[in-house]
Order: C-alpha cells, then structure tokens, then sequence
C-alpha cells in the first residue's frame, strides 16, 4: 500500500515527505493506521548521525495508532484496537524468555540495524529498500509492527498523549521500577525534569519515595516536577545541587538519575549519592569522543573518589 512517512535521505538532512510504499504485514505483523507519534532526542541523533543508522531512513519510535490489519498468527490485537507500538525484541533469547526484553540479545540490530527481524524492510520508495527504525517507523501514516512490539490501550484515552509510552516515558519510569527499585521512604534525586526525568518523579511517587529531588535549570520544567510528585526541586544555576541535595537528605540520596548526558551534571549525579547509594545513567550522548568523556570521567571520578555505590547504565523499558 502507499504511505506518507517523513523520510530521511541521508545523515543530518531534514525530515522530508514521501510517497513510500509499504508491505502487507507477515504472519506475526501488525499494520497500524498512526495517530501520534512522539519525537524523542534519540531519532534527532539518529537523523543527524550522532547515532549510528544506515540511510535513507523513516524514524519515529513512539507511535500509537490503530489497528488496520493483523497477521494470521496474531492473537493479542484485532483490527479496530487502539495500540501504542515499542521498541522490537526478538522473543526467543534468555531475557526475552526471563521477562526482560529491554536487555534483548538483539536489541540493537532489530532498533538500529533497520530490517525486521527476518532481515527485511516493509519500506521502500521507487522500488529501494528505506531502512525501518525501531521495528516502527512512525514518523508515517501507516506502520508495519511485530505483535510483540504492540500494547493495547482504552480507546476512550486520547491516542495523541500516549505515543511516548512507548519510549521516554517507560524509560524514566522504568529506570526507578526496573532497574533501582526503591524502598518505601528512600530518597532520590533526579537530574533532569524533561520526558524521562519527569516519568522518574512519577514512578518515584507511586513507590512512595520520602523525598523526591528535581534539579533543573529551566523554571517551568520543575514547576511541573512538583505538579508531578517531587517533594523539592532546585534550579542548577541557582544553586549548588549537590550540597542542597545532600543537606536534603542529610548526607546524600539514596538513588540518584542523571538524563542529561552532560559531563559536569553525570559527575553530579555520582557525588548526590550516600555511601551504598545507587546512581543511574540514562543518558544519550554522542558517539565518539563525547561517549567516551562522558563515561570516563563520571565512572573514573565515582571510583576514584572510593564511593561505596552502585553505577548503573540500564536498558530501562
């Protein structure tokens, strides 16, 4: 069939429309009129090369939509059910089978190789092959999915709104649910109050985290932070944000986030910790030298300081 998708022809060129074609899904595929799709930081890297993808390229990694079409061996959607589509997983590897999909052998040729599993791509425009993303593609009118990759959701929920379930926001949720595990009352202090971070006071409330710290530099971002469940937030470039967070908590949280990816704030990240605290590194950062700082510095600072902690760098979802 013929889609609409916004493709990218090469790295750093702008999303451009095209008329594309698109296969019929394969016996375990799923074919979902989109609605919503999120723009998340990863598909601007990708766009611009930061992240590793082969062009061209149609992008979008949190869609929601509605079923058109299901395989023949499809059995958890029916045409009709609102969906929201994530991240692609193989199903058959030791985390797939263990509950862990994130962690998937597979995870970053079947997310960034640009082929289905089968080693294929629905896509094509003028007869080429255009490279699929995340198993999705929603920067489209129309995307082809794995039935593993889909959730069903109420229909009586804005389809709009719940396009970034399936990346940023069970990302910062799943970094506190999954990967940290929060005690009841422990604190935590979070860096960063876009998308993700935000998802993290959320899942932080919900667990009942005695004191939930935002740090950001933008006033409106940590207004919304208290709206969403942090008991303080400070501003970066008002205060000093380690000092405040450890008189907070009286001598360090006991979890903390970066998902900033920025040198100076990871470093932050590690030394807002008490002694056996955890830090969680959510982080996109540049390919090349940025990635290689970045983790450099923050893990050689936290080891070189001696602290008696947990670093963590988790697929999160």
């Amino acid at each position: 069939m013929k889609i609409t998708a916004a493709m990218t022809a090469e790295k750093g060129s702008p999303f451009e429309l095209h008329e594309l074609e698109l296969a019929d899904p394969k016996p375990n595929e799923v074919l979902i009129r989109i609605v919503a799709s999120g723009v998340c930081h990863t598909d601007a890297a990708s766009r611009d090369g930061e992240i590793p993808v082969q062009y061209p390229v149609v992008l979008g990694h949190e869609g929601s939509g509605i079923v058109e079409k299901a395989g023949s061996n499809v059995t958890s959607v029916v045409p009709g059910d609102h969906v929201v589509i994530s991240f692609a997983s193989c199903g058959n590897c030791e985390y797939c089978l263990s509950g862990k999909p994130a962690y998937c052998s597979s995870f970053l040729m079947l997310n960034f190789g640009g082929v289905m599993a089968d080693g294929t791509t629905p896509l094509h425009h003028h007869e080429h092959g255009v490279k699929n993303f995340f198993g999705q593609s929603s920067f489209a009118t129309y995307a082809i999915a794995n039935e593993r990759s889909v959730v069903k959701v109420d229909k009586e929920i804005d389809l709009a709104l719940l396009g970034p379930l399936g990346c940023g926001i069970q990302t910062g949720a799943g970094t506190v649910f999954n990967s940290l595990q929060p005690k009841f009352g422990e604190s935590i202090a979070i860096f960063g109050a876009g998308s993700v971070g935000l998802s993290a006071v959320m899942a932080a409330k919900i667990i009942g985290c005695s004191r939930i710290i935002a740090v950001d530099i933008i006033p409106s971002r940590l207004e919304l932070a208290k709206e969403l469940g942090a008991t303080h937030v400070i501003n970066g470039n008002e205060a000093d944000a380690v000092a405040e967070i450890r008189r907070i908590t009286n001598g360090g949280a006991n979890y903390s986030i970066d998902t900033t990816g920025v040198t100076e704030i990871g470093i932050q990240t590690a030394e807002a910790i008490r002694v056996k605290g955890t830090a969680a590194f959510v982080v996109k950062v540049p390919a090349g030298a940025s990635s290689h700082r970045y983790f450099r510095q923050v893990f050689c600072y936290a080891l070189g300081r001696g602290f008696h902690s947990t670093i963590i760098y988790p697929p999160t979802h």
